[in-house]
């Protein structure tokens, strides 16, 4: 089937029925995916949702809170009225589990009912620190993905598994990227091989020496967090998140047999651009909180060179993205990857990030502890360090000096 050809009731037809595990529910993505399947197709037969929980029960509690209590279902809580919470329950499945887990941890019952049933996973748990310890990173991010080929080959209906990726696996390159796949070994830095295995064992091995060495827990972090960006580096990833990304990749690649696999990729995620709620966005995020400093005006300059373009996308984008490739490439027996980007198509400029924030917050100004409006001024951008160093010592450097000469030479000394 043709991508173009598509429309949004074939989208929507093509869940109807299905039984769809989604790990990662919890997180901003998860949330924008689950809700738009439960607004358009409220003929999906089950939604497993697997959360980090000690049992059923608080995994339930967990989505209740944390999932379909939140904002993003006002739409849908409006639409179903006093039925809402028992179209819910009938349509949601909490499990408490872990995909760093063998079978995510589940019980033999309910890893039975699941691998009869599941026609659709979608693997969105992620550890997304860029500077995440490595093991924490390397647990869910790259064992993850391995635990998810297994299952998923347990599960005897299985059309589509859709794992969420992120468009910077590739690095930091310019120019056209095409969207290929990484090979078990393959790196960006020419001359190195990257073997999953011993990484995992120099895990491992680094842990014995913590333990035996009796760290602390803060040393045990930090040594964990430098391992992580210094092998992110060795093999040319510029950090933790986006080196375990990629193996993770790898892996999947590697494992999947002939399971039909779509692997997403997107840039910088953000709020929702037009549904279920314009603008929507959990907490801080990426790029909001240049957004957040600014109105505080904690953040009063930026290096960044004002001409780069920023790649964002909105969330409702990328899950729309999300549900099209699997209608597309559902039962292909094949591996599919997407760059769900914007820098090509539709580029926009940290120029325009400072300009749509100021005109933005000029219209709906922040205020102080007071109440009163906070004055903005124009966020300033420089493009290379030694510009900004030059700014700070014009701007605060001198001034601050001449304020110290001036207090000493104005000081009445004792006499002694």
């Amino acid at each position: 089937m043709v991508i173009s050809e598509m429309d949004a009731a074939q989208v929507a037809a093509y869940f109807r029925g299905k039984n769809i595990l989604i790990t990662g529910a919890t997180g901003f993505l998860g949330k924008v995916l689950l809700e738009k399947i439960l607004r358009i197709q409220p003929d999906v037969t089950r939604l497993f949702l697997l959360v980090r929980a000690t049992d059923d029960e608080s995994a339930r509690q967990r989505v209740q809170t944390e999932v379909t209590g939140r904002e993003i279902f006002q739409v849908l809580r409006e639409k179903h009225g006093k039925g809402f919470e028992d179209f819910i329950e009938e349509k949601v499945c909490p499990l408490a589990g872990d995909v760093m887990y063998e079978d995510f941890g589940l019980d033999t019952a309910k890893l039975k009912e699941v691998s009869k049933v599941v026609d659709i996973i979608v693997n969105g748990a992620a550890t997304t620190n860029f500077y995440e310890r490595y093991d924490v990173s390397f647990d869910t991010n790259v064992l993850g993905a391995k635990q998810i080929c297994a299952l998923a080959n347990k599960c005897t209906k299985l059309k589509m598994l859709l794992h969420v990726s992120t468009a910077y696996v590739c690095g930091e390159q310019e120019g056209l990227i095409l969207e290929k796949p990484f090979m078990m070994g393959d790196t960006l830095r020419e001359g190195t091989h990257l073997d999953i295995e011993s990484e995992l064992n120099l895990i491992k091995h680094t842990q014995m020496e913590l333990k035996a060495n009796c760290a602390t827990d803060k040393a045990e972090r930090k040594t964990m967090k430098e391992l992580g960006l210094k092998r992110a580096r060795h093999f040319g990833w510029p950090n933790t998140y986006v080196f375990t990304k990629a193996m993770g990749e790898m892996l999947l690649g590697h494992l999947r047999g002939d399971l039909p696999v779509v692997v997403i990729r997107p840039s910088i995620i953000t709020s929702i651009l037009n549904e279920p709620l314009p603008g929507w966005m959990e907490g801080v995020r990426t790029i909001d909180s240049v957004f957040l400093g600014y109105a505080k005006q904690a953040l009063k300059f930026f290096l960044v060179d004002p001409n780069t373009i920023m790649d964002v996308i909105p969330g409702d984008m990328v899950v729309n993205s999300m549900m099209v490739a699997m209608l597309a490439h559902s039962e292909e027996q094949a591996q599919t990857i997407y760059h769900v980007t914007s820098s090509m198509s539709n580029p926009a400029s940290y120029t325009t990030l400072r300009e749509s924030a100021h005109r933005y917050f000029v219209d709906n100004p922040p205020r102080g502890e007071n109440g009163e409006p906070i004055q903005l001024k124009e966020m300033r951008f420089f493009s290379t360090v030694a510009r900004l160093r030059m700014y700070m010592v014009i701007k605060y450097k001198l001034p601050l000096e001449g304020a110290t000469t001036s207090s000493v030479e104005n000081t009445d000394w004792p006499c002694i």
